[in-house]
């Protein structure tokens, strides 16, 4: 565990596996732009104490109202369950607007890892908002994500969510590479080139997918860095959410 993650939190990440939705209100009250947190963990665990909670907080000193989501893992989360929970999290908020004090338009969904993986996808037809007749996210932000199912994908996460046997077609269906269209969510995303864990290739393909869609995007690349640092503090990429934030933000100014 890395230092100063809290104990409790990385076990309550480890052995829960059910839907769960953390709320994290902006100070100050009044109806806040929110955020959406979907954490990384493999499709295996969701690490919110890495990659959920930190963000939250991060959000809400710029401002913001954020939600962890907590999502089935494992075998309780083949392939469409941890879908259908993202877009659970996504109708429970907008429902609850008034309760949660939120704005309902220009909503941010973030991902990490294999949690980029189910962003990504929310912004799809076949899998995401429109499949499940949702409001389009104003943004996707999506750190260090997994984005093919194929040869190089991160094979963890492959397995966890379609199961080791799982034929070539439906990796392929789940290769989100080649889903991107015109209706695709404006998206930042980053990586770094010392990615051990999942290839930097993953990335790569899905900024070429949003360049030739023409979706409004912006891709940042590390030369250091490890897998799952979360915000990144202390190393060259410590700067990537000021970055998200800020694109967050043009996003929201252009929808008016």
């Amino acid at each position: 565990m890395e230092a100063g993650i809290d104990r409790k939190r990385g076990a309550h990440d480890i052995f829960t596996n059910k839907y769960e939705l953390e709320y994290f209100p902006a100070p100050g009250g009044g109806k806040k732009p929110f955020a959406l947190i979907c954490p990384g963990g493999g499709y295996r665990f969701v690490m919110s104490c890495i990659e959920g909670e930190p963000y939250a907080r991060a959000l809400n000193e710029k401002g913001y109202t954020a939600f962890v989501l907590r999502y089935r893992t494992r075998k309780k989360g083949r392939f469409p369950a941890p879908q259908q929970d993202i877009a659970r999290g996504v109708r429970e908020i907008l429902e609850n607007a008034e309760k949660y004090e939120v704005q309902k338009e220009g909503y941010s969904v973030w991902g990490s890892s294999a949690g980029g993986h189910l962003a990504a996808g929310f912004g799809t037809k076949e899998y995401g908002y429109l499949h499940f007749g949702l409001p389009k996210p104003g943004v996707l932000i999506l750190c260090y994500p997994v984005i093919t199912m194929g040869k190089q994908t991160h094979p963890g996460s492959a397995d966890n969510l379609l199961g080791k046997k799982a034929p070539a077609e439906e990796r392929r269906r789940l290769s989100l590479e080649y889903w991107v269209t015109e209706n695709y969510p404006p998206t930042f995303l980053w990586n770094s080139e010392a990615d051990e864990l999942v290839p930097p290739v993953n990335s790569e393909l899905l900024a070429k997918a949003l360049r030739d869609n023409g979706i409004p995007h912006e891709y940042v690349r590390y030369k250091t860095g490890a897998h799952g640092i979360g915000l990144g503090t202390g190393t060259e990429c410590e700067g990537w959410f000021e970055l998200a934030v800020a694109f967050w933000e043009q996003n929201r100014k252009q929808m008016g």
